[in-house]
């Protein structure tokens, strides 16, 4: 019975990797870019493979990657800038100082590059490599356009000055999500992905568990139940501890609706999570995911236009032989 199940869970991942080689093209990205051009070697299998093995031996690596290309996309666009090292690159950001999966994307190059030298950027390899950890943890499976190009520039101060903060206004998010291309919808769905399998420093929420809005009490709009779990965890004076952004107990590691649930029930671990229930921009959407099984498709689709946020392509920008410097 096990060599059956290997098996034919090996023959559908090579079917869907297969299949990924066919769709539309966005520009000068689309699926199956890749097709031939490792000889008889499937690179998006090749980035399946390191990513499997990482993911189950440390379930983490979901958020780890899906942090990693939004941090990315949203500055500069989705040109692996955050993957170059350097005393004021993306990486020394503040906003980026949780970012991981650095050695993960290493690995999947570093094969690659023996396989085929010069032709997989690091810029897809996020993208493929955020593909295949969502599918793991339950995520639907969904073809990724390919094709990107790797940026040559990396500021700290433009990753602060790009990437929105925990108690940001929905308003103010909806806009900055709309110029990169993307609506309200897909900021719910974004958020939600995110944090669904995501964790939380306490640092990032104290103020909602004992000083909200300088009024030495918590945020009212909280769970009561949410928030003496949080302040056990959290102590006034900080912690160096973090929690799930997704209060649903077995949700944790799972991508799924279960954020939406939690967040109707007021377990909202930020602020924005919260407001995203209450504001009217989001409200209705937070309601539908909660009660449907409409996250599934909507966050695949959601992730490939994340995707398509500011790319190089053609003869823009290089592919870099080492993820962390440019050529």
């Amino acid at each position: 019975m096990a060599k059956t199940s290997i098996g034919f869970y090996s023959v559908f991942c090579i079917f869907m990797l297969f299949m990924s080689f066919f769709g539309q093209s966005y520009g000068q990205l689309k699926t199956g870019f890749y097709a031939g051009k490792c000889g008889t070697i499937n690179a998006e299998q090749v980035v399946y493979d390191i990513v499997r093995a990482a993911f189950f031996k440390d379930k983490t690596v979901v958020a780890a990657l899906l942090r990693m290309q939004f941090h990315d996309c949203f500055v500069r666009g989705c040109d692996a800038s955050i993957l170059l090292d350097g005393s004021s690159s993306e990486k020394k950001a503040g906003a980026n100082a949780s970012v991981r999966g650095y050695e993960l994307i290493d690995a999947c190059k570093s094969k690659l590059e023996e396989i085929c030298p010069g032709t997989v950027s690091c810029a897809d390899i996020i993208v493929m490599a955020t593909r295949v950890a969502i599918n793991l943890a339950g995520g639907k499976w969904f073809s990724v356009e390919t094709g990107r190009r790797d940026g040559t520039i990396s500021s700290a101060t433009e990753a602060s000055n790009s990437l929105p903060g925990p108690s940001i206004p929905v308003s103010d998010a909806v806009s900055l999500f709309a110029s990169k291309g993307l609506n309200a919808t897909d900021f719910v769905l974004l958020l939600g992905g995110g944090h669904t399998v995501g964790v939380i420093h306490c640092n990032f929420f104290l103020d909602r568990l004992y000083n909200f809005q300088n009024t030495g009490k918590p945020d009212p709009t909280m769970n009561t139940t949410t928030l003496t779990f949080l302040r056990s965890k959290c102590p006034s004076t900080g912690s160096t501890n973090f929690v799930f952004a997704d209060q649903t107990v077995g949700s944790e590691f799972k991508v799924d609706k279960g954020f939406y649930n939690a967040i109707k029930l007021h377990k909202g671990v930020l602020q924005i999570d919260q407001r995203i229930e209450q504001d009217t921009l989001t409200a209705t959407t937070v309601n539908r995911l909660s009660l449907t099984g409409d996250f599934a498709f909507q966050f695949s689709d959601a992730m490939v236009k994340l995707g398509r946020v500011g790319v190089l392509t053609g003869s823009q920008g290089q592919i870099r032989t080492n993820c962390r410097r440019i050529n």
